[in-house]
């Protein structure tokens, strides 16, 4: 479906030229300018609804980056439309919150897959397929990580689309389901909860294209409930940085398989 003569995307108010190929994701659209700050000649070039874009270069190459607003929905639209103008290389960049013990506040989480607890991705593929991300986009984001010596975890995360369902279960009328689930994924070994990798990855098989993402750990409630250390941790700028360093190294691998 078209909605405008120029194939200006409906949603995300891009056309063809408008973006690079490597794309960075953050949901807060006031987190893009903090993100742009790192490219070289960063322009805002689109802010509509909850998608806001700048596009800059890193290492002399087109980079941007498009807020995707809370949740898969609006997610799965951002890469949706991304794609149709130009974008090939995606990392989400966002907070979750700890749920392995291990997994301590202001420490990163590269997620290697995403359990499907959330609707977006019925609407995609059956349940039996996995949501994975890249592993070109992993192992840059690990390398990244070591690089910069930044504490993280790879691994399994679980995506939902009700934030309070997670922390407040209780209260819910499927608490039985929601708290059943919840100990399910901690028996599994599961990392940490957020709620837009599911959806990127499914979108991203079914569209071709490479996806992967890294988080901040704001708090961890399982270290809560052991009354563990558990600070909670707001600054995202260590996932940021890891992200940036992750493009400069596709940059430089894609650079050498051409």
């Amino acid at each position: 479906m078209k909605y405008s003569t120029d194939g200006t995307q409906y949603h995300i108010g891009l056309k063809e030229g408008d973006i690079g190929e490597y794309v960075i994701l953050p949901g807060d659209p006031k987190r893009c300018e903090k993100i742009a700050a790192y490219f070289d000649d960063a322009k805002l070039v689109a802010d509509r609804r909850e998608f806001t874009t700048y596009t800059g270069y890193l290492n002399g190459v087109k980079v941007s980056v498009t807020s995707t607003g809370i949740g898969g929905p609006s997610a799965a639209i951002a890469l949706e439309e991304l794609v149709k103008v130009g974008g090939k290389y995606f990392i989400r960049v966002g907070t979750c919150g700890g749920m392995d013990l291990n997994v301590k506040s202001g420490d990163l989480v590269i997620a290697t897959g995403a359990i499907r607890m959330e609707g977006t991705t019925k609407e995609y593929a059956p349940i039996e397929f996995p949501a994975v991300a890249n592993y070109d986009i992993i192992t840059a984001l690990i390398e990244a990580s070591k690089k910069l010596n930044m504490p993280y975890h790879a691994g399994i995360v679980e995506c939902k689309d009700s934030f309070y369902g997670q922390h407040s279960p209780d209260i819910m009328p499927v608490n039985y389901e929601l708290i059943n689930k919840w100990n399910a994924w901690l028996k599994l070994g599961c990392l940490a909860s957020e709620m837009e990798s599911a959806a990127l990855f499914v979108v991203g098989s079914f569209l071709k294209v490479k996806v992967g993402s890294i988080f901040l750990v704001v708090a961890n409630q399982e270290r809560e409930k052991q009354q563990l250390i558990n600070p909670v941790v707001h600054d995202t700028d260590s996932a940021i940085k890891t992200a940036i360093e992750a493009i400069k190294i596709l940059l430089k691998d894609n650079k050498g398989n051409n």
